[in-house]
């Protein structure tokens, strides 16, 4: 069987350094907000090109602390608008109105699947603050026009960047600094995975990160003093000594994954079967290689009948969930359209060519 995403081998390859991080972590008696939580904090800061990375416990707390900190602060309120992708996982959503705000359903681009620019400019109205976008899949989303008219309409911009460790534009601008603040997600299966649940915000605001840094331990400026009502949501110390590990392989390993998208790109041929629209520069580090087609569920029972293991991100469009269904009635084609059609194959750094050549052998036979 070929595995959707071998963890164990891709893992394997830092097992050494992940003992010599676990010996350092029980050896520094410092098990909480430690020395390994800080070193990463500066390194992923330094990475994505920003002033602050705060570690969390996971992305969505990361988005939830944001909105949380953009309220501490005034800048947010009860029952603000914030426009978010109808096409994306339901942590996004989750995470506006975990923070008492309202979501502003917005429909994708049929072809890239982010958020559609035309589709933003007709949501906003006098209520709209903010707009949280989504680099889904790993492709960044046109930040450089969603903050265009975020000036224009003095609105925050927040990236949920949980799938786009290390994709940047042109200029080398890279996810997670192109807003007023990211939100990143460390589950194990993303390009930068721990071995558990972690996250982290972005941020160049400096007023931004202090609060946040401060609703992530309780709401404290020191031990036992408590300023604001805050949260217990710290990227565990441990996780933070193996993403220490793995950090410096992340752009190595997102090279990885474009040369095998190149390769799908280039060998599959099959007319049911729709490619990835991407651009010819690092905008895309493939969290996912998604592959859209009419007869998906067919589709997917004749890989498992040839060994060859898929998901589908997502099934349900967030607005058809039962936990979300005051929203059930709203009028979403496109994004209906996209859950019904969209499959994953197998992406990783350490696929094997071989695999990789039998998938798309077995694909182009479809």
């Amino acid at each position: 069987m070929i595995k959707f995403l071998d963890l164990k081998l891709l893992n394997s390859r830092f097992e050494a350094q992940f003992q010599d991080a676990y010996n350092r972590f029980i050896d520094s008696g410092y098990y909480i907000l430690g020395n390994e939580v800080k070193t990463f904090q500066n390194a992923f800061a330094k990475y994505c090109g920003a002033k602050h990375c705060i570690g969390t416990g996971n992305g969505l707390d990361a988005l939830v602390l944001i909105f949380q900190g953009y309220k501490t602060l005034g800048k947010l309120k009860e029952g603000d608008e914030v426009i978010v992708p109808a096409n994306t996982y339901i942590a996004s959503i989750l995470s506006v109105i975990h923070t008492g705000l309202t979501p502003v359903f917005v429909e994708p681009d049929q072809e890239t699947f982010n958020i559609s620019l035309s589709q933003i400019k007709n949501a906003i109205t006098s209520r709209t603050k903010a707009i949280l976008t989504v680099h889904l899949y790993g492709q960044l989303a046109d930040m450089q026009t969603i903050n265009t008219i975020a000036r224009e309409n003095k609105l925050l911009v927040i990236e949920d960047a949980a799938q786009a460790h290390g994709a940047q534009n042109g200029e080398g601008i890279k996810a997670g600094n192109f807003g007023d603040a990211a939100g990143f997600s460390f589950y194990p299966s993303k390009n930068l995975g721990a071995l558990g649940d972690g996250g982290a915000v972005t941020t160049n605001d400096e007023e931004l990160a202090t609060i946040i840094s401060k609703l992530r331990n309780y709401g404290t400026s020191s031990k036992y003093v408590n300023d604001l009502i805050g949260y217990n949501s710290r990227l565990d110390e441990l996780q933070a000594s193996f993403l220490n590990v793995k950090l410096p392989m992340l752009d190595s390993d997102n090279l990885k994954r474009i040369t095998l998208a190149k390769f799908y790109q280039a060998s599959i041929k099959n007319s049911k079967i729709v490619l990835p629209k991407v651009n010819d520069n690092f905008s895309h580090v493939y969290h996912q290689f998604v592959l859209r087609l009419d007869t998906r569920n067919d589709f997917q029972s004749y890989l498992k009948s040839n060994q060859v293991e898929t998901l589908i991100y997502y099934p349900i469009a967030p607005h058809k969930q039962k936990a979300l269904i005051k929203y059930k009635m709203l009028d979403l084609p496109i994004t209906v359209a996209i859950h019904n059609k969209v499959i994953s194959i197998p992406m990783s750094p350490v696929l094997p060519q071989t695999d990789a050549d039998k998938i798309v052998e077995l694909i182009n036979a479809y």
